[in-house]
């Protein structure tokens, strides 16, 4: 399969940021901002960065809609960050006009509700975008950290290389196919719509947050049942933050739960790797084509 891959930046290009889903206050983006301007790009921030917003969302569907449309039909905008997730993307998704940012593809990058979006312009359209941290990631007072600057690599074109330690889930072997994926509540949440991506022959990685671990469960089997898993190349399976138990305890931990679902099959699986909700999140270039390798002693995934 074809994939298109939007141009990689250059130094004076400008990158818009929107909250087109959940409510996020200006001033929690400024070190993104302030990171974006020490990289040499020029920065556009869009109606819903700094909306009156009194409610969960960062503007009505109409606000956010048309604010994220505008960014995608602006030539002069090379790149749109999403300043965070939450819920909100498949409200608007159907109503998103794709006609010139077909002609003009740009980078779009975000993760967790996002995921949405990223699923949804690679089903259909087959152009790569960013599964990448976030306005808000920039804050943690490290923003020159090796997650932080994937991000800035994946932008500019350089081929990624990344590295994990091993875990006693793993099932060795190597992969090649096209990477796709994201939050494991958003995938399964897109099965049977338009936006419902196909796994046969492509690696797959999962994420979530603040899942109960017997929704984690449900989840999985929603995967299973609808295929998703049999015909896999490979499965990486990265963080799942923050997860809640009920109180009578569902008996096992999350990536208990997750290999009971997926330890049968026959390739390569790897647990722990650095994409997640929390500091650990690789860029990752949903749609482009990835190897991965699970030795014994290390996990190497790579473009």
């Amino acid at each position: 399969m074809r994939i298109t891959i939007p141009p990689y930046l250059q130094k004076g290009d400008t990158i818009g940021i929107v909250a087109p889903a959940g409510f996020m206050p200006i001033e929690k983006m400024q070190t993104c901002i302030e990171t974006l301007d020490s990289w040499a790009y020029n920065v556009r921030l869009g109606e819903t960065t700094h909306s009156s917003s009194q409610n969960y969302f960062s503007g009505t569907d109409e606000e956010r809609l048309n604010d994220l449309q505008q960014m995608l039909d602006d030539r002069n905008i090379k790149a749109i960050l999403c300043a965070r997730g939450g819920y909100g993307m498949g409200r608007i998704i159907d109503q998103i006009n794709l006609k010139k940012f077909r002609k003009h593809p740009k980078w779009i990058i975000g993760f967790s509700d996002i995921t949405v979006l990223h699923a949804h312009i690679f089903s259909n359209y087959k152009i790569a975008s960013l599964h990448a941290p976030m306005a808000a990631a920039f804050n943690d007072g490290e923003f020159n950290n090796r997650y932080i600057l994937s991000l800035k690599d994946a932008l500019e074109g350089k081929p990624s290389y990344y590295e994990c330690e091993p875990h006693a889930f793993n099932k060795a072997g190597e992969a090649k196919g096209q990477l796709v994926g994201g939050n494991l509540s958003l995938l399964a949440h897109l099965i049977g719509t338009k936006s419902d991506i196909k796994t046969k022959n492509k690696i797959l990685f999962l994420e979530d947050v603040g899942e109960y671990l017997y929704n984690v469960d449900r989840l999985l089997i929603q995967l299973k049942r609808s295929g998703k898993f049999d015909k896999l190349a490979g499965l990486v399976i990265g963080g799942f933050t923050d997860s809640k138990d009920t109180e009578r305890p569902f008996g096992k931990s999350v990536y208990d739960i997750i290999y009971e679902q997926v330890g049968d099959y026959d390739f390569p699986i790897c647990f722990g790797f650095p994409v997640s909700h929390a500091k650990e999140n690789y860029a990752l270039k949903v749609g482009a084509k990835y190897q991965l390798q699970i030795q014994n002693d290390k996990v190497i995934l790579w473009e």
